[in-house]
C-alpha cells in the first residue's frame, strides 16, 4: 500500500487500465455483473466530473482575462502573443480531426450496450453560430453549454476590467474574489481528479468485459494517429511560421530546440521546461523581453498538443459509439478547444477537463473518456513537446516582428 502512495496519478490511472483489462477480461461471463454492480462508481466519478467542469470554466477563463491588464502594457506583442497561439491552436484541432476522419477506419464500433447512444439531430452552420451566444444566464451552467459559458467568462471577464476606470477600488475586490474562486474550483478538481484511477477501472472494466480484447488494439491505433497529428503539426505550421516570420531555417530551430523537446517529452511539464526553453529561444535570437512574456503566457494558455489530442479522441470515441461527425459537430470542436485552451491550461488534468468539455460541446457521453484516460500519459508526452515548441516559434516570432519596428 505504501507503494502505491507513491505513486504519481498517471501511474495510478496507468495501473487502473491495466487491472481494468485483466478484470474485464476474467469476467467476460458475468458482463452483466460489472455493468450492474462495476459500472455505477463510475457513473460517479463523471458525475463529479461533469459537476467541476462549468465553473471551471467560467472563473478560470474569467480569471484570465482580468488579468489581461498585464497583456495590455506589453501593448501589440501581448495581441500578437494571443492571435498567433490562438490560429495555431485552430490549426492543430483541424489537423487533428482531419487525420482521426482519415484513421478512424481503424476505430472499432462497439456492439455494448454500455456504449449505445443515440447521435442528436445535427445542427445547420448558422445555427452554430446563433446557439454560442446565450440568451439566459443559468442555462448555460444547466445545459452544460461550453461555448456559450466561454462566451459568459469573456463578457463578465472583459465588464470587470471596464470598470476600472469608475471604481477602481471595486475592480480589486471583485478581480481578487475572481481569483479566489479560481482556486477553490481548481482545488476541488483536484480532488477529483484523485479518483480518477477508481473511475477508470469501474467505467473501463464492464467495458472490457463486454467486448474482450477487441477494445485494446483500438488503443494503439489511436495513439499513432495523434502522434501522426503533433508530427505533422510541428513540422508543417511551426517549420512554415518560423521561416516565414522569422527567417529562421526549419531544421536549425529543430535542433536548437532539442534539448527542451527531450526534457519536455520526459517530464511532460510545461512549466517545468519553460527555464530551459528560454535559454533555447535566447540562443535562436529571441529577444528576452519578448521572450520573458511570451514562454510564461504560453505555457499557460498555449495547447497546441492538448488540441489535437481532443479531436483525434472526440473522433475515436464517436466512431465507437457508431457515430460520424457532422460538419457543424467538428466545427463546434474547433471552436470549443481553441477557445477553451485559455481557461484550462493551469487546470490539472486539463486534458482530461477540455476532453470532457468537447465531448459535451458535440453531444457525445463523456463516458467514452474511459477509453482513452488509462493511457493519457503516453498522449501527454507527446502533447507536451509540441506545446512548449510552439510556444518557442510564437516567441522567435514576436520577437522577429517586434524587431522590425
Amino acid at each position: 500500500m505504501e507503494k502505491k502512495n507513491k505513486l504519481s496519478l498517471a501511474g495510478q490511472i496507468f495501473v487502473a487500465l491495466i487491472l481494468a483489462v485483466i478484470v474485464g477480461l476474467l469476467m467476460q461471463n458475468n458482463a452483466d455483473f460489472a455493468n450492474d454492480y462495476i459500472k455505477p462508481f463510475g457513473t460517479i466519478f463523471l458525475n463529479l466530473i461533469k459537476f467541476i467542469v462549468c465553473p471551471i470554466v467560467l472563473f478560470s477563463i474569467m480569471a484570465g482575462v482580468v488579468s489581461m491588464k498585464d497583456i495590455k502594457k506589453v501593448g501589440a506583442i501581448g495581441g500578437m502573443t494571443v492571435a498567433y497561439y490562438l490560429v495555431t491552436t485552430a490549426f492543430a484541432i483541424t489537423i487533428g480531426l482531419v487525420f482521426g476522419n482519415i484513421f478512424k477506419g481503424g476505430f472499432p464500433a462497439l456492439s455494448t450496450t454500455d456504449l449505445s447512444y443515440e447521435a442528436a439531430e445535427p445542427t445547420s452552420f448558422m445555427d452554430t453560430i446563433v446557439n454560442i451566444f446565450p440568451s439566459n444566464f443559468v442555462k448555460p451552467l444547466l445545459d452544460a453549454n461550453m461555448l456559450q459559458i466561454i462566451v459568459m467568462a469573456l463578457l463578465l471577464g472583459f465588464a470587470v476590467i471596464l470598470i476600472a476606470d469608475v471604481a477602481p477600488d471595486a475592480n480589486e475586490r471583485i478581480i481578487n474574489d475572481i481569483n479566489d474562486l479560481s482556486n477553490v474550483f481548481m482545488r476541488v478538481m483536484e480532488m477529483i481528479l484523485k479518483l480518477s484511477p477508481i473511475g477508470v477501472f469501474c467505467l473501463l472494466c464492464p467495458v472490457i468485459a463486454k467486448n474482450g480484447p477487441m477494445i485494446l488494439g483500438s488503443l494503439a491505433m489511436v495513439l499513432l494517429t495523434a502522434y501522426i497529428c503533433y508530427i505533422v503539426h510541428a513540422v508543417v505550421v511551426y517549420s512554415l511560421t518560423v521561416k516565414l516570420i522569422a527567417n529562421i531555417s526549419p531544421i536549425h530551430f529543430f535542433k536548437k530546440m532539442a534539448p527542451a523537446m527531450m526534457f519536455a517529452f520526459s517530464s511532460a511539464s510545461s512549466v517545468g521546461t519553460l527555464p530551459l526553453n528560454m535559454e533555447c529561444v535566447t540562443n535562436l535570437g529571441a529577444s528576452k523581453e519578448v521572450s520573458s512574456f511570451v514562454l510564461p503566457l504560453g505555457a499557460t494558455i498555449n495547447m497546441d498538443g492538448t488540441a489535437i489530442y481532443q479531436g483525434v479522441c472526440a473522433i475515436f470515441i464517436a466512431a465507437c459509439y457508431g457515430i460520424d461527425l457532422s460538419m457543424s459537430q467538428m466545427l463546434t470542436i474547433v471552436l470549443t478547444a481553441t477557445l477553451a485552451s485559455i481557461g484550462t491550461a493551469g487546470v490539472p488534468g486539463a486534458g482530461m477537463v477540455m476532453l470532457a468539455m468537447v465531448l459535451q460541446s458535440v453531444g457525445l457521453p463523456v463516458e467514452g473518456i474511459a477509453l482513452v484516460a488509462g493511457v493519457d500519459r503516453i498522449f501527454d508526452m507527446g502533447r507536451t513537446v509540441l506545446n512548449i515548441t510552439g510556444d518557442a516559434s510564437c516567441a522567435v516570432c514576436i520577437s522577429k516582428i517586434h524587431e522590425m519596428k
